[in-house]
């Protein structure tokens, strides 16, 4: 295991002090216990007695960066921030959950007014604006994508929608829904929602299951667009060689099937993979390789439990035909957005997966190798906040939102 240099913990410890009342020179914390699969990062015990699949599949060693790096509080004026992009210039754009609106940040926390102009989302519970990405083009077109939770009647469901950033910056111009993954349903839970680009200039994103026992087994139904990840163009038609095209019964527009609550997408800078990571019930949270057409399955296998105890379904964990998580959760870190770094700043974080997380209220990042987890460390755990979601910065660094309305720049000191 690495040792972290006196000058990293120092600096960490100072920096935290600014946004809390307590510190600790121990802000990268591991546990000294063996979990039984390695000295690994996780110090508590799991929710169940469930056994990996294969070594290194939960619990891994920890790791520590070695360079001298800060997490910096730039900005706590937002309003439920959950999406966040960075534009061509370096500045953020990112989404507000309730209010409806986007804001644009400055690297230095500075924000806009917000951007009115798209369509009403149905806020209750984990409902709202959420995920949104910007077109290859954007420098030209200056057009935006978002997903939602959309209204229809009494119920709703995720929608995505399209839209031009004014030249102002006022307002989106011309907004169009493309997708709206049916059926809807009256609830308040597990949208999915996170999208992005492929490098064929289609669009693929998240939905979730919707969470209750009448909807989650629509997540093994492909005529039913609750809990997948799905691909479309820009006008929301189902893209070309997408795996389930001419497969009687199946929607054309989908890509895998079996997820939960997926609300992490990122493509690996190196290899091109897609990765994906998703919300378990107790235990159980998934990191995820999506291969085209395979079946991740949710309700039927998970390391998870009901949040009662109980097991889920016939609580198994592998079965035949169905995809095993490269890596697993428990208990559960509650993972929100996530991205790869990319960036020659910072050598050692160079292709690392850094995961927004939420109730565990810290930043995790994975060391991979040959798509294995080989490394976990946990970075920003004194600042106490729900991390929602991350995106890499122009400037070599990443910057990262919080439920309370926070944004932090973290990167090379």
């Amino acid at each position: 295991m690495y040792k972290i240099p006196a000058s990293v913990i120092i600096s960490f410890a100072v920096l935290f002090s600014a946004c809390n009342t307590t510190t600790s020179n121990n802000v990268n914390a591991v546990s000294t216990k063996d979990s039984g699969t390695g000295f690994g990062v996780e110090k508590n015990e799991p929710n169940s007695r469930y056994k990996p699949a294969f070594a290194g599949q939960t619990r891994v060693a920890a790791v520590k960066t070695q360079t001298l790096v800060e997490g910096k509080l730039i900005s706590k004026e937002l309003n439920r921030p959950w999406g966040i992009v960075s534009l061509p210039d370096g500045r953020l754009l990112i989404t507000q959950k309730d209010e409806g609106t986007m804001r644009i940040a400055t690297t230095t926390g500075t924000l806009s007014a917000a951007i009115t102009g798209l369509p009403p989302v149905a806020k209750d519970g984990q409902g709202g604006l959420l995920g949104l990405t910007i077109d290859p083009a954007f420098s030209t077109n200056r057009m935006v994508y978002w997903a939602y939770s959309g209204i229809v009647g009494d119920a709703n469901l995720t929608a995505v929608a399209k839209g031009k950033l004014a030249n102002d910056e006022k307002t989106i111009e011309n907004a169009t829904v493309i997708y709206e993954a049916t059926p809807a349903f009256k609830g308040d839970k597990h949208f999915g929602s996170r999208l992005l680009f492929d490098k064929t200039g289609n669009l693929i994103f998240s939905t979730g299951e919707r969470s209750e026992m009448e909807t989650r087994p629509q997540a093994q139904f492909l005529n039913s667009a609750l809990g997948k990840i799905i691909r479309i163009t820009t006008d929301g038609k189902p893209a070309a060689g997408n795996p389930f095209a001419g497969v009687d019964s199946a929607r054309p527009e989908f890509y895998s099937y079996g997820h939960r609550n997926p609300q992490g997408l990122a493509f690996h800078p190196t290899t091109g993979d897609l990765w994906e990571v998703e919300f378990g019930p107790r235990g159980g949270d998934e990191l995820n390789r999506i291969v085209p057409g395979k079946n991740y399955g949710w309700p039927t296998i998970t390391y998870g439990i009901e949040y009662s105890g109980e097991k889920v379904r016939e609580g198994i964990q592998q079965k035949a035909g169905l995809e095993q998580p490269v890596y697993y959760w428990d208990p559960v870190i509650s993972p929100g957005g996530i991205t790869f770094y990319n960036s020659d700043s910072i050598p050692e974080w160079k292709d690392n997966l850094f995961i927004s997380g939420l109730s565990s209220m810290q930043i995790t990042r994975l060391v991979l190798k040959d798509n294995k987890v080989v490394g976990e460390e946990r970075l920003l755990t004194e600042e106490k906040k729900r991390f929602r979601a991350i995106t890499p910065g122009k400037d070599g660094a990443m910057y990262a939102i919080t439920d309370d309305g926070c944004l932090y720049r973290i990167g090379k000191k």
